[in-house]
């Protein structure tokens, strides 16, 4: 049965609660740490040997499309209603606005220590504490909008330019390329401040706090943040249609990149699925 994934700011009040118990009930399980340290260990950048998979390659948007689905998967195994709703930054573009309530993900954190301290996923609730991550930190922190150095969410225009590229990706097939929908979208970029984040990697600097680096998976927002990223995915292949994930081959052994990505149809670690079968998920879920 395919089933539907909703903009978070069009969730009742009961959807709300139950997208929370659900999580709340993850991490009571310890399985949601499991996301966390995944994420952690796949988060590879081009300065690094080896096989990259998560970030700064071609596989970037397929491995988060496995590693949500994994997520949602899990969520409706402890209720089968519950889906991941996506949150539109380019609608969206409050500290106050969904999904930052009191009833869904809390607000910001305070001043002093970034702290959050509203909603079911502050540390002071007793129900969301840090176990997993690249400090000792237990409590989650965000710092929306980024207060000592102000950024701007992106907009609906610099979105559209990502989805307008044709091509999905292109070679050396890493943070460096400026051609291609994958790292437009992605957002690695040259300069500084606004010009150096893009897309998903700004959204990711303006929440702040846990949301940046390879723990980010610790603030839930960070599910909301990628089902959107898909579903731009979702857009840009309805647009150009017939538009596949590149590259098709491997590259060779006389490329800086060989052995370095995955290619349409090789296994996609940790899972043993490729991008060529993740390409189309129409049978399993659709956007509203």
């Amino acid at each position: 049965m395919v089933y539907t994934r909703k903009d978070v700011s069009t969730l009742t009040a009961a959807e709300r609660r139950r997208f929370v118990k659900a999580m709340l009930e993850l991490k009571q399980r310890g399985e949601y740490d499991e996301f966390v340290r995944t994420h952690i260990q796949y988060y590879v950048s081009d300065g690094e040997d080896g096989l990259r998979t998560a970030h700064m390659a071609p596989s970037f948007l397929p491995w988060h499309r496995r590693f949500l689905l994994d997520l949602e998967r899990a969520l409706r195994r402890v209720d089968s209603s519950v889906t991941v709703p996506y949150w539109d930054w380019t609608r969206d573009r409050t500290t106050t606005s969904a999904p930052w309530t009191k009833d869904l993900l809390g607000g910001n954190g305070r001043r002093s220590d970034r702290q959050v301290m509203t909603g079911p996923f502050a540390y002071a609730s007793g129900n969301w504490t840090l176990t997993e991550g690249v400090t000792d930190g237990e409590f989650l922190t965000r710092d929306l909008g980024r207060a000592a150095a102000p950024l701007a969410l992106p907009t609906r225009s610099e979105l559209e330019g990502a989805l307008a590229d044709p091509v999905y990706d292109v070679s050396p097939w890493n943070s460096t390329v400026t051609k291609g929908f994958r790292n437009k979208l992605e957002g690695w970029g040259s300069g500084r401040g606004s010009a150096a984040w893009r897309n998903h990697n700004r959204v990711h600097r303006w929440v702040g706090g846990a949301m940046v680096g390879g723990a980010s998976v610790n603030d839930p927002v960070f599910w909301m943040h990628h089902a959107f990223i898909d579903l731009c995915w979702y857009r840009w292949q309805r647009r150009h249609g017939g538009a596949r994930y590149q590259p098709a081959r491997p590259p060779g052994p006389a490329s800086d990149q060989y052995e370095r990505v995955v290619a349409r149809h090789e296994k996609l670690p940790p899972w043993d699925v490729t991008p060529d079968q993740l390409e189309d998920v129409s049978r399993i879920y659709r956007y509203a």
